[in-house]
């Protein structure tokens, strides 16, 4: 159960004891959109985040066993550019440990940063936009950032639905934080994301934050105005986005 409540215009804030009790109160609303979903619809379009904010999010949506995953098309948000194919630091592995190999959804489109890239960049631009996306699965990054759309990127108003971007400083070294590579020198320097206004156009957003190293961002997030200088702000202005966060993000 959470313990605090808010809303910040459009967002709906949600607040847990621990990380592991904001996972399943995550997966436990995930869960039950997919399903009133699939009872209107053949497929849900779904775009997955991938990092260790994650975690404690796909370790209880795996557990529920009414989800027809088969029925599920999955996109993920991000990709580095220049990591020898199959690296456990790429994205597209994690999501394949953490989540795909376990649930098998009936269709996974990957960002595959090994080919050329501007080709890349089509090939998912079409995937996208072959129907609506359903449900967005998301975090923030401890400079505000949505999927690679750090502050000196973001673009609200992006034309672009994916892009190439150059990875600012306090991304690169989150990377290194969270224990995915040993130095900031390690961290690859560009990398493709989904823009702004591509994850905006999800019709549900659901974003898990857990952990003392996103408190700055979240606070910015509920507290300043909304600027690209703390991308998340843009949430707020989102129609149906639950942001779910424990005490040591939110600041109890």
């Amino acid at each position: 159960m959470s313990i605090a409540v808010e809303q910040v215009e459009n967002l709906v804030v949600q607040v847990y004891e621990t990380r592991s009790e904001l996972g399943k109160a995550a997966a436990t609303k995930v869960s039950a959109k997919i399903k009133e979903l699939l009872v209107k619809k053949d497929t849900v379009r779904m775009v997955f985040a991938a990092a260790p904010s994650q975690n404690e999010f796909f370790e209880n949506l795996k557990k529920d066993s009414d989800i027809d995953w088969n029925r599920i098309v999955a996109f993920h948000m991000d990709e580095y550019i220049g990591l020898e194919a199959g690296a456990p630091q790429s994205f597209g592995t994690f999501l394949k440990t953490h989540l795909f190999e376990d649930v098998k959804p009936g269709a996974v489109h990957l960002i595959d940063s090994s080919q050329d890239v501007k080709d890349e960049l089509l090939r998912y631009e079409s995937l996208i936009k072959e129907d609506e996306i359903d449900i967005i699965c998301l975090g923030i990054g401890e400079n505000g950032h949505l999927a690679f759309n750090d502050p000196p990127v973001a673009d609200f108003n992006d034309p672009k639905m994916i892009k190439v971007v150059e990875l600012d400083e306090v991304c690169r070294q989150q990377q290194v934080n969270d224990g995915c590579f040993p130095t900031i020198e390690n961290v690859p320097t560009h990398a493709i994301t989904l823009t702004i206004p591509t994850l905006m156009s999800g019709n549900f957003l659901f974003c898990m934050v857990p952990g003392p190293t996103k408190r700055h961002a979240v606070r910015g997030l509920l507290e300043g105005p909304v600027s690209t200088e703390n991308p998340a702000t843009i949430l707020r202005r989102h129609p149906n986005c639950i942001l779910f966060l424990d005490k040591e993000s939110y600041g109890i």
